[in-house]
This record gives structure tokens, C-alpha cells and sequence, in this order.
């Protein structure tokens, strides 16, 4: 998931950069090279609000993973617990005999 993330941001950070540059080196009117800025800005609000979309399914679904891991895990250890607790009473009866 954090490998996901790290290259959503590099993807955005790429993309940013390339526009800049294409913005800056092409032969445009201010009134096109506005136009183009807009769209670019459009563009990246869309692509930001899928990777932050894309990253709360991520979390969440990694959040619930280890929420059921933690049930499991609880159980388990429950179950030890009872068990101990019943070896030591037959323990406890087998002396008091």
C-alpha cells in the first residue's frame, strides 16, 4: 500500500513538472497558455482526489484486515487461557484429592 501511495505521488509530481515545463517552452498566446494552466489544474484536482480515493480504500481495507487479525488473535489466546484454566482446577482437584 505504501509502495502504492509513494508512486501515485511520484505519477503527480511527474505530471506537474512535465506540464510546467510544456507550459514554459511552448509558443503560446497568455491567453492559451491561461487555458492550458486551467486545464492542467482540472486535470491534477481529478487525479489528487482518485489517489486520495484510492488510498482510503487502501487503508480501510488494510484497517479491517488487522482488526480481524486482532479478533483472531484474541480468540486464540482466549481459548489458551480457558484451557489453562481448566488444566490447573484438574491440577487443583487431582491434590486436594
Amino acid at each position: 500500500m505504501e509502495k502504492e501511495s509513494n508512486n501515485s505521488t511520484w505519477f503527480i509530481a511527474g505530471t506537474l513538472l512535465g506540464t510546467a515545463v510544456g507550459i514554459l517552452v511552448a509558443p503560446k498566446s497568455g491567453k492559451e497558455t491561461r487555458k492550458t494552466i486551467s486545464e492542467s489544474a482540472e486535470s491534477f484536482a481529478k487525479s489528487a482526489t482518485q489517489t486520495a480515493a484510492d488510498s482510503r480504500e487502501a487503508l480501510e481495507a488494510s484497517g479491517k484486515d488487522l482488526m480481524d487479525r486482532g479478533k483472531e488473535l484474541y480468540e486464540r489466546g482466549r481459548k489458551i487461557a480457558d484451557d489453562a484454566s481448566d488444566l490447573f482446577e484438574r491440577g487443583k482437584n487431582l491434590v486436594q484429592g
